[in-house]
């Protein structure tokens, strides 16, 4: 039943296929996945939502409902008529005040000057948000399962790779000639789920953040709601220690190292030749420019 909502989901938001494994030998490959608990802790905040949108869907029709009867009543009911009493020569003498008109409320006010489709527009309103409220459950339904499903956490010898999200797809690949720690964090509900983030750090990172719903740095690399974050980590220390034990490093910097290698000795001597030749053209230059400023 779920397959006629991700086959049309998918194709709106052109998901790409499953990632590549990372730089690394082909039967180093090792792919996690986040743990069944971490998608009923996405379905409990979704539900959550779902919950307080529905009520107030309710609570806005009662409001309705009950603001249209208040207004039908005042509307229906008749204006007591204002009494007019003739003042006699002893009322006037007594007290001469004019009885005032008696102003209407602002609900009196509202009966009287409401169109008569105004409340049926709000009920058509309503009714729209209920069908919205409806079409919507199946789609953001989707859209939390395929979250949990898409996520993927590769590792081989070399290096590793993430890949999360739907409409904005997010890939991380890091070598670990640039990872300097592995941090396994666990909240207190995660603790109940049985489940925990691994944090991967790479040179130049600064302090993580924390939540999945926090933007990742891009020197961090995060294995969400894994329920084996222990075996991850003691996987990625060892895959990192036999990758530096082997010598092997950043491509980079090994270009680096070679060119040192190769590059040609400079002779003493002729470091000596170009210095005195620098600092004689420098004293032609300072006595050209004190001739030209005694000139001028």
């Amino acid at each position: 039943m779920f397959n006629w909502v991700r086959t049309p989901v998918l194709r709106i938001l052109r998901v790409p296929h499953d990632p590549d494994p990372p730089a690394g030998a082909p039967g180093s490959v090792r792919v996690f996945r986040a743990g069944r608990n971490f998608y009923k802790l996405r379905l409990l905040g979704w539900s959550l939502g779902q919950v307080g949108a529905l009520a107030g869907i309710v609570f806005s029709l009662l409001l309705l409902a009950r603001f249209q009867h208040d207004v039908d009543a005042v509307r229906a009911a008749p204006r007591p008529p204002i009494a007019q009493t003739q003042p006699t020569e002893t009322s006037k003498a007594k007290s001469p005040r004019v009885p005032q008109p008696r102003t209407p409320s602002a609900l009196q006010q509202m009966a009287e000057r409401r169109p008569s489709w105004l409340f049926p527009l709000l009920t058509f309103f309503e009714f729209v948000g209920i069908g919205l409220y409806v079409v919507q459950i199946p789609l953001t339904y989707a859209l939390v399962r395929l979250d949990y499903e898409l996520r993927w956490y590769m590792v081989t010898d070399r290096s590793l790779r993430i890949r999360s999200g739907l409409a904005s797809v997010q890939e991380t690949t890091m070598s670990f000639a640039n990872v300097q720690q592995v941090v396994v964090t666990q909240g207190p509900l995660q603790r109940l789920l049985g489940i925990a983030d691994v944090r991967v750090q790479s040179a130049g990172g600064g302090e993580p953040e924390h939540g999945a719903g926090a933007a990742d740095s891009l020197h961090t690399g995060v294995f969400y709601g894994v329920d084996n974050a222990s075996q991850i980590r003691d996987l990625i220390l060892e895959r990192l220690r036999q990758f530096r034990a082997a010598g092997l490093g950043d491509p980079d910097d090994a270009q680096a190292e070679a060119l040192a290698v190769t590059a040609p000795a400079v002779p003493v001597n002729a470091n000596s030749d170009v210095l005195a030749a620098a600092s004689a053209v420098l004293e032609e230059a300072r006595a050209l420019r004190r001739i030209i400023s005694g000139g001028g």
